[in-house]
């Protein structure tokens, strides 16, 4: 199978009269990899890390949208074959996650392997924990799912605030010093927070118990472990870190190495290869697309983001609003007697 560089080399001598090269070269070798496998497949990428994150934020991370694109990949699929699911994400929406994850599991009984050729992070790591088994590579990463708040760990926030009401509660001369701390966290602000943690929490160990665990006979204790690792910041110290495959089957993943099957890994990585092509050279933000070659694809703008090829025959997809909470500002007055019976 080819590498990065040959698969360039590839799109730059393939006829264009018949469509995109990069769809073209995509759908060769996710065909190649569905011969292989026997399975469907259905590729799940964002260009995150290609397109500026700031300006593109919405369309590239996991939202509500996304629903719409797995519904017209799966139609038409053989459900009983199980489903192999290549996924490439930073995350993103937990409510849209959580419809998602249920979805795919309803619709292939549970059936599903998950492969990450390089990144599946925050909400794509959850994502990874409701399949059955996950597949990587030596330079696969999968990340903490500690939620963020307004780009701020809700784990953080909380202990920064229980610190300072501690501290208050002790001795309350410390007025003045942590008002500027307390001011910023109002108490339907850390509740809200709490709510998340307890949400990501929840929902990571019903997926495991019921799928890539539910056979084992310690699960509890495992799923424990796992929960623990990947949803406590204190632990994994930042949202950004990426865990290897060794780190993610010391806590108690069910990973496989996608290095025992030499010829599903090079049929993997040339998909990948092949995705991360088209996400840098076209407007293409993210793909969802299956082994018949039906595809939802999120389009740029190309009056925002201008790229000098053609990717036609594309629907371009609306941003998708997420909900942001607000916090409040550092002069608003703090109510300590609340403070004091929270």
């Amino acid at each position: 199978m080819p590498n990065w560089t040959e698969i360039l080399y590839e799109l730059q001598s393939t006829s264009l009269s018949h469509g995109s090269a990069y769809d073209k070269i995509r759908r060769k070798y996710i065909r190649q990899l569905q011969l292989y496998s026997k399975r469907n497949i259905i590729c799940y990428y964002s260009g995150w890390l290609q397109k500026p994150e700031n300006q593109f934020f919405n369309s590239v991370s996991v939202n509500d949208i996304d629903k719409n694109g797995l519904m017209s990949v799966i139609n038409g699929l053989n459900e009983n074959v199980g489903l192999d699911l290549i996924l490439h994400t930073p995350g993103g929406d937990i409510a849209a996650t959580e419809s998602i994850v249920d979805y795919l599991y309803k619709k292939f009984s549970g059936d599903i392997r998950c492969f990450i050729p390089q990144m599946a992070m925050s909400a794509g790591t959850m994502i990874a924990c409701s399949c059955r088994e996950i597949w990587m590579g030596k330079q696969s990463s999968l990340g903490p799912v500690d939620p963020q708040i307004n780009g701020m760990a809700a784990h953080g926030i909380v202990e920064e605030y229980e610190k300072a009401k501690a501290e208050f509660l002790s001795n309350p001369q410390t007025y003045p010093i942590l008002q500027s701390i307390l001011s910023q966290y109002p108490l339907p602000f850390i509740g809200e927070c709490k709510k998340l943690i307890s949400w990501s929490e929840q929902l990571i160990t019903e997926w495991l118990d019921r799928n890539m665990l539910a056979n084992i006979n310690n699960k509890n204790q495992i799923i424990d472990k796992i929960k623990n690792e990947l949803t406590d910041h204190a632990i994994s110290l930042a949202h950004g870190r990426h865990l290897s495959a060794d780190k993610c089957k010391s806590i108690g993943l069910n990973v496989i190495d996608l290095e025992s099957d030499q010829k599903l890994q090079d049929c993997v990585l040339s998909v990948h290869h092949s995705y991360i092509h088209t996400l840098s050279n076209t407007p293409a933000l993210k793909i969802i697309e299956n082994h018949k070659n039906i595809a939802f694809i999120h389009q740029a703008n190309q009056m925002q983001f201008a790229i000098p090829s053609m990717f036609p025959n594309q629907m371009g997809i609306a941003l998708h609003n997420q909900h942001d909470i607000p916090i409040a500002p550092l002069n608003a007055k703090i109510d300590f007697e609340d403070i004091k019976k929270d």
